[in-house]
């Protein structure tokens, strides 16, 4: 019988005993049935290799699988044994509904990896949390015994059972995420960014409960970071781009802000300031993906720009040791990516008599790359003949170029900058992916760096922070990752096949949810994960290994409250699609995956309902929401010169005069006093850790954090009303108690009514608020459907729930 096993679970796998192994193959010493096997193979895998059993170079491993889902995996061994011995430990987060914890013993060799066996443990002798000591037997693909057994111990620890279940920061004296490479750090700063730059018409009034909050100006901030920088200037990115402008506003003065990006690197370089770049080199050169709109980094661009300068700019493909994975035609290890959006810089300290500097990080969402520059206004045609005429980003309609007019596509993101002991951390980031990449030259030594900076001390200031920096990244791209299995356990790194992960921006996420008391709110640009829970009519799960658990945490989450009679909300922003061509196969693999997720939550909290005997909807719990914009023709406006081709999606918006507003942002806060902010989707990509290379961090201000009945009133609560000023236009009372059924009806309300608007043939006015119902229908038993009329996105060919891949390879799009 199935259980849900949520919580932690501690598993450590000592050794197996009395296995016989050799010359790439296993067979075992004891039974006649597994010494024919052996003899069998032998005689096949001949015909393949010569068989050199003095030289073999195969390794032994040892899986944790919660039925199909693998969640640990430990290092192989470099050479065949009788008595293969890991003694590696695994803290695990599991929110799996399972009948038996498996234990897999493999051997990878030349032809891949041949199976030895599994080992079972039923759910039942685990979920009551008991130590479990014990040799478990090891049986073949037909449950018989192979005369061997592993020796296991573990212990599960129920979500109910953790101190800090649903009790939010609860004290300041929070020590953060466990297990995590860095750790908590005090007194820090930190600045929020909502979207690359705010005009003066943006004001918010929200009052809080210390420092008031004010809309900060990213790409301006910047650029006076990097003007102002007198030692080194450090960046990462996915893409940077040497042909974009960080300073528009054409109300604001521009002294020198007319420069373009590579332009302030070189002259910073030529100054003496030690510039370095690190951008992801894009080797997918697939004419599929190519079509699909999804890449255009400009990376060859920008390596050559600053060739023979004194800019230092190295081009990292993201492939550990050069590996290669070859499935459907695909090469799988080039199309993973340097994800991170780093700057990170010497700045003055307050102290200006001081001739040391102190340390000054972003980090975000905001690539410095061409498209990302938007105001809260999003507009799609208002400002292409001005600030974005020069930088005309529409990579969703084939053809598209300013010379044809908009809509442009707008863009919302988020991003941050961190000082005090925190930006040290993203500093060291740096340096470890430097080392690896290119090694200690041009790096500024940490002797020289120490004699030009200040040492951060923690700030008592009333309106500091607590931050702790996480990563998903593995030691093919960081130099410096421990490999003693102990010490990397000890800071929450993992096995992977050939290398060691940090999936440590998981397990905030999974931290955050399981802490929170009312209410969370996401934005991201992809939502997909949990797939060991998905309905699986027509695929196998298993083969799916979108295995993050965030999806199903705040599923779980919401039907905890359910149960106890306590009130819940998630409100999730995401695009309409993820950026391409719409109807394109990678475009509709990722709808149909994003549609099974939202799928699987929503069962859960009806069938949660059901058995609360309830009167509810899945919506007034969990709700899915998107931007989008449309404008009036002005007089004066832009007039192009040619125009989209007759019947394409691109004339038909353009007639429409509307949009999706681009959901780019990487954030969650949960009950207005953590937030998370960086460069991680939720997806597998994002997750995985051996995937995409991704940056984050976590914060709350230990004096705004909730008290009883006293909801939290600092920075982060003044952030998300911000947000929602932006996305809506106003603010009201409800909106202070996100978790109320009256503020998720109105939010509900106000967002279908607006898809309604954004939908229709003909509107009248511009919009003032951008927030759109995900236009998705949601049955009271969790089912999720086309919205009546709207099989598919306004002015496109693509289906809204999206169409399952015959071609592409699940690990492409999850």
């Amino acid at each position: 019988m199935p259980r849900l096993l949520h919580g932690v679970l501690s598993v450590t796998i000592f050794e197996v005993d009395r296995l016989q192994n050799g010359c790439g193959f296993n067979f075992f010493s004891k039974g006649t049935r597994q010494q024919n096997y052996g003899k069998r193979f032998l005689s096949q895998i001949k015909r393949v290799v010569l068989c050199r059993p003095q030289i073999v170079g195969s390794g032994l491993y040892a899986t944790v699988d919660l039925d199909k889902a693998r969640v640990g995996r430990t290092r192989m061994l470099e050479h065949h044994q009788h008595n293969p011995q890991w003694y590696e430990s695994f803290h695990i987060y599991c929110a799996h509904m399972i009948s038996h914890l498996i234990f897999t013993v493999k051997d990878d060799q030349v032809l891949g990896a041949s199976l030895i066996g599994r080992a079972y443990l039923p759910v039942e002798d685990v979920i009551n949390g008991y130590i479990i000591d014990r040799w478990v037997e090891i049986l073949d693909e037909q449950h018989n015994p192979i005369g061997s057994k592993v020796h296991v111990k573990l212990q599960f620890q129920n979500v109910a059972q953790d101190s800090n279940w649903s009790q939010g920061i609860k004290t300041p004296n929070n020590e953060g995420v466990p297990y995590a490479f860095f750790n908590q750090r005090k007194g820090c700063q930190v600045t929020f960014y909502q979207d690359a730059h705010v005009p003066d018409n943006f004001i918010p009034r929200i009052p809080l409960q210390g420092k008031s909050y004010q809309a900060q100006r990213c790409w301006e901030d910047v650029f006076d970071s990097i003007m102002n920088a007198k030692h080194f200037i450090y960046i990462t990115g996915w893409s940077v781009y040497t042909e974009i402008t960080l300073v528009r506003d054409p109300d604001r003065p521009k002294p020198r802000g007319e420069l373009k990006l590579g332009e302030i690197l070189k002259k910073k370089a030529e100054e003496g300031v030690r510039v370095l770049i690190l951008v992801w080199d894009d080797r997918t050169y697939v004419p599929e993906f190519k079509k699909d709109g999804l890449m255009a980094t400009h990376d060859q661009e920008t390596e050559q720009y600053f060739r023979n300068t004194n800019v230092h700019c190295v081009l990292c493909p993201r492939n550990p040791d050069d590996g290669r994975s070859i499935i459907q035609g695909f090469e799988i290890s080039t199309m993973f990516t340097h994800h991170q959006k780093t700057v990170i810089v010497d700045s003055e300290t307050p102290d200006s008599s001081s001739q040391r500097r102190s340390i000054v990080s972003f980090v975000g969402g905001i690539d410095l790359c061409d498209g990302r520059y938007d105001t809260q206004d999003h507009h799609l045609f208002k400002t292409l003949d001005t600030i974005h005429h020069q930088d005309f980003h529409q990579p969703n309609f084939p053809g598209s170029s300013i010379k044809k007019g908009g809509p442009r596509e707008p863009w919302h993101d988020i991003h941050c900058k961190l000082e005090g002991p925190i930006a040290w951390d993203v500093l060291y980031n740096f340096e470890q992916r430097w080392k690896k990449q290119v090694g200690e030259k041009f790096l500024i030594p940490l002797n020289e760096l120490q004699a030009i900076t200040i040492q951060p001390v923690p700030s008592t200031d009333s309106e500091a922070w607590n931050v702790q920096l996480f990563r998903s990244i593995d030691d093919g791209a960081v130099f410096g990752f421990p490999k003693d299995p102990k010490e990397a356990a000890a800071v929450g790194l993992v096995s992977g096949k050939d290398n060691i992960i940090d999936r440590s921006i998981q397990d905030a996420y999974i931290t955050a949810i399981r802490r929170a008391k009312n209410f969370i709110y996401i934005e991201n640009q992809y939502f997909l994960g949990s797939s060991f829970g998905w309905k699986s009519k027509d695929i196998k799960t298993e083969d799916i290994n979108a295995l993050n658990l965030i999806p199903k945490e705040l599923s779980l989450k919401i039907v905890s409250k359910i149960d106890a009679g306590e009130r819940f909300s998630v409100y999730i922003v995401i695009p309409m699609w993820p950026e391409g061509i719409p109807e394109s196969a990678s475009v509709q693999a990722i709808l149909d995956w994003q549609r099974r997720t939202m799928e699987m939550m929503y069962s859960d909290i009806s069938e949660a309902i059901k058995r609360n005997g309830l009167e509810a909807h899945p919506r007034e719990y969990l709700s899915f929401f998107c931007l989008g914009n449309r404008e009036t023709k002005k007089i004066g406006e832009y007039q192009p010169e040619e125009t989209p081709e007759a019947d394409s999606d691109y004339a038909r918006a353009q007639q429409a005069r509307r949009f999706m507003i681009y959901v780019h942002s990487k954030m969650m806060i949960v009950d207005d006093e953590y937030i998370i902010i960086g460069s991680a989707n939720i997806n597998q990509r994002s997750m995985d850790g051996a995937r995409d290379s991704e940056i984050a961090m976590g914060a709350f201000q230990p004096n705004h954090i909730a008290a009883q009945e006293n909801p939290a009133k600092g920075q982060i609560y003044g952030f998300r009303m911000a947000l929602w000023y932006e996305h809506l236009g106003f603010l009201e009372p409800s909106f202070q108690h996100p978790e109320s059924l009256q503020c998720i009806h109105r939010l509900n309300q106000l967002a279908d009514d607006l898809w309604e608007s954004y939908a229709a043939e003909t509107f009248h006015q511009d919009f003032v608020g951008h927030l759109l119902r995900y236009p998705v229908e949601v049955t009271g038993d969790g089912t999720v459907m086309n919205l009546p009329g709207t099989e598919y996105f306004p002015d496109t060919k693509a289906r809204v729930l999206g169409t399952k891949s015959e071609y592409l390879p699940p690990i492409l799009t999850t």
